[in-house]
């Protein structure tokens, strides 16, 4: 059996601590419930001396968590911190006082003004205050990945005798090489004596990109938690993201002689949950949560996926609650994505048939980012229209503008194959533009009707026009017609419409 790594989620804590990421109570027991649906094993619920509103969540979720997982607190080294923290901390069933001060050189000398020895004497200090309230205390060593690596393992020791049943050795500032921070690691399991019996927690920050690295090195090395939030929220750049760590862990379980029990399944809900309630979008192309992390526009890739998901995904997005594979289609997309994607919607074709929606599928593709569902049945529907047209439309060109007369110039093609010039004015384009069809068509009608729908999403999107008109006998005919560009999909339209009315009388 692999050693089981402890997740210490401390969103609510630190990750809180993200410039505009901000939660109120309520906020922070809704993100504590999807953390207890996960399994993670600590919850770092907040500083409970910073306010009165942190005081209250962490009593709240003490309550709520009851003996799903430990509740933590997090305090300085000081002996007001801890009381309050204790006080906060008497709902939960399992708590957790999460107590230090910064070692590295320039806490000691600049910020903390203490030598070595009086920091190791304040440590020692606050581990037994707080192991008078609670039987499991943390201790962190802030800016350890700075720190002097004898002073380091001089103060770890002490706070393993005064009685820490965790010891926390952050890279607060994201500073080191993952291979350095995990030599620190291992170094510390080798010198300090009794470590053996205590947690080595890590927390690192993700300054220089690589908080996810520096949290696997250390567990390679011997560190048996983990602390990290949702989406990497937190100070700065932010911390080591869960996801990532849990996922990390997951495929390379064997060789890291690690596992987590974190309930996979609920990693992307928990990240959406996070992003709604902070505020904070996740990258579209985020490890293990982003929107684009099991998407696919690369023809090449797309074939590969559709033939078999791991050519091109390591993970299975069912096992992190994502759903299934995407294949989005662009302009770089190849013909089996498509024939695909159409096969799901329902539609099939001869290969004579899809070359031509395919064809189609690319002038559409050409001028969008993405080409959606509803575009695609625009794109066949348009298809439809022309094979069975009497006039087919093969260019329109407007011009207007102040102070300029609209002018419209349109070519058609009948079925017998001859092309149709004509040139009109209006008083608009669209208006130019029908009045120049009329000439050419010339089928009596009034225009009853006209409206227009974007397709689909986005400023790219296609455009629909749907068009009623009239013809002599009363009878009313619809067209519809879609394209990029507004003038072209009210030509098209306008054009269906004469087609179907043309093709009644026939």
């Amino acid at each position: 059996m692999t050693r089981k790594i402890h997740i210490f989620d401390t969103t609510l804590r630190d990750g809180e601590q993200s410039p505009g990421a901000s939660m109120n109570t309520e906020e922070k027991l809704v993100i504590a419930r999807q953390l207890i649906r996960m399994n993670v094993d600590v919850i770092e619920a907040g500083f409970p001396i910073s306010s009165p509103g942190d005081f209250k969540s962490v009593e709240e979720i003490g309550r709520i968590a009851g003996d799903a997982c430990t509740v933590c607190g997090l305090t300085r080294a000081v002996d007001k911190d801890i009381e309050v923290a204790a006080e906060a901390l008497k709902t939960a069933k399992r708590p957790r006082i999460h107590t230090g001060l910064g070692v590295s050189p320039s806490h000691l000398r600049d910020k903390l003004r203490l030598t070595e020895d009086q920091a190791i004497e304040r440590a020692v200090h606050a581990v037994k205050l707080a192991r008078n309230f609670v039987d499991d205390v943390e201790f962190y060593a802030e800016d350890a990945g700075r720190a002097d690596q004898d002073f380091l393992v001089r103060i770890i020791e002490a706070a393993v005798k005064a009685g820490a049943t965790v010891v926390n050795i952050p890279d607060t500032t994201g500073y080191n090489m993952p291979w350095a921070f995990g030599a620190r690691i291992r170094d510390l399991r080798e010198r300090v004596d009794g470590i053996e019996d205590v947690t080595i927690s890590v927390h690192t920050h993700n300054d220089l990109g690589m908080a996810t690295a520096l949290a696997i090195e250390a567990v390679r090395n011997g560190a048996t938690q983990v602390e990290c939030t949702i989406n990497g929220l937190g100070e700065r750049a932010g911390n080591t993201a869960l996801e990532e760590v849990v996922m990390a862990i997951r495929m390379h379980g064997q060789e890291l002689d690690a596992h987590t029990d974190i309930v996979t399944q609920e990693l992307t809900r928990a990240s959406k949950l996070v992003s709604s309630i902070t505020g904070m979008t996740v990258q579209a192309n985020k490890a293990i949560v982003g929107a684009n992390a099991f998407a696919h526009s690369s023809g090449i890739h797309q074939d590969g996926v559709l033939k078999a998901r791991d050519t091109y995904e390591i993970i299975d997005p069912a096992d992190v609650g994502a759903g299934g594979s995407q294949i989005i289609l662009t302009a770089r997309s190849g013909h089996a994505a498509l024939r695909h994607r159409m096969s799901e919607l329902g539609f099939t074709f001869s290969d004579e048939e899809f070359e031509g929606i395919y064809q189609s599928f690319l002038e559409v593709a050409d001028k969008k980012k993405e080409v959606y569902d509803e575009d695609l049945e625009s794109i066949v529907h348009e298809r439809e229209r022309v094979s069975t047209a009497v006039w087919n439309l093969d260019a329109v060109q407007v011009s207007c503008g102040f102070p300029l007369t609209p002018t419209a110039t349109i070519t058609l093609t009948n079925m017998g194959g001859e092309t149709f010039t004509e040139c009109a004015y209006g008083t608009g384009p669209i208006d130019a533009a029908y009045k120049a069809v009329d000439k050419i068509v010339a089928v009596a009608n009034d225009l009853n009707e006209f409206s227009v729908k974007a397709v689909t999403r986005g400023i790219d999107a296609l455009g629909e026009v749907t068009v009623r008109v009239t013809a002599e006998n009363g009878e009313v005919y619809i067209g519809r017609g879609s394209d990029n560009d507004i003038i072209v999909s009210s030509t098209k339209a306008y054009i269906n419409a004469l087609n179907r009315l043309i093709s009644d009388r026939q």
